[in-house]
């Protein structure tokens, strides 16, 4: 959990789910959901990327959302495979969407999360109301069906990725023309290189000019 994090519970479609919510220091101008590693190999939304995620976007002034998927922590219910945990997460697009009309959504996850978040993603499309932008970081191509995705998404990945290869990460990648961020020596959970997802994602990031970042 980051320093300044709020506890919520949300009804999702197996009962109660439980989250945490970041908020930047002044009114936020977007909205920022974050996806967890898979729940069966220990993923929740305190992983460290996960928080690493919550807080870059809150630094650039986005309130910053997450949830633990069913089964995991205080959460009821049982994995899914990703069909249930992508519809609770477009219940928290509705929520969060309905306690800050209008202002854009950006989808971020980390792995398994990458895999929720493409998925919600084509839904929101074929919607009429796109995300505004994707960050994906450690994708889960080649283990799960991974939708295509927009082409200005931050895709981040370990050179020595042992969970998901990188070279199945380009495979995904190349037919979309999408260009795929690599860390030097960063393992797949990018052990002492989380610096380099927050300066990526900082430097990338397209509109106004960012806030200061914030200590959470």
């Amino acid at each position: 959990m980051n320093k300044n994090s709020e506890k919520f519970t949300l009804a999702g479609g197996a009962g109660l789910m439980e989250g945490l919510l970041d908020h930047p220091q002044q009114a936020p101008r977007g909205i920022a959901l974050v996806a967890h590693p898979h729940p069966l190999y220990g993923g929740t939304m305190d992983n460290k990327v996960a928080q690493t995620l919550a807080r870059t976007f809150v630094g650039l002034g986005y309130v910053a959302a997450r949830i633990n998927f069913r089964g995991v922590g205080a959460s009821d219910g049982v994995h899914d495979h990703g069909q249930g945990e992508t519809d609770d997460m477009a219940l928290l697009l509705e929520h969060m969407r309905a306690q800050y009309p209008g202002l854009p959504v950006a989808l971020s996850g980390f792995s398994f999360g990458t895999f929720v978040q493409s998925q919600l993603a084509q839904r929101m499309a074929a919607a009429g109301a796109p995300a505004e932008r994707l960050v994906l970081v450690g994708s889960a191509a080649g283990k799960w069906a991974m939708a295509d995705i927009p082409a200005d998404s931050i895709l981040i990945h370990g050179e020595l990725d042992e969970t998901i290869p990188l070279k199945d990460v380009f495979d995904w990648a190349r037919p979309q023309d999408i260009p795929v961020i690599v860390i030097p020596g960063a393992d797949h959970f990018f052990h002492r290189k989380l610096q380099h997802i927050k300066s990526w994602i900082g430097q990338l990031w397209q509109g106004d000019a960012a806030p200061a970042e914030q200590a959470l």
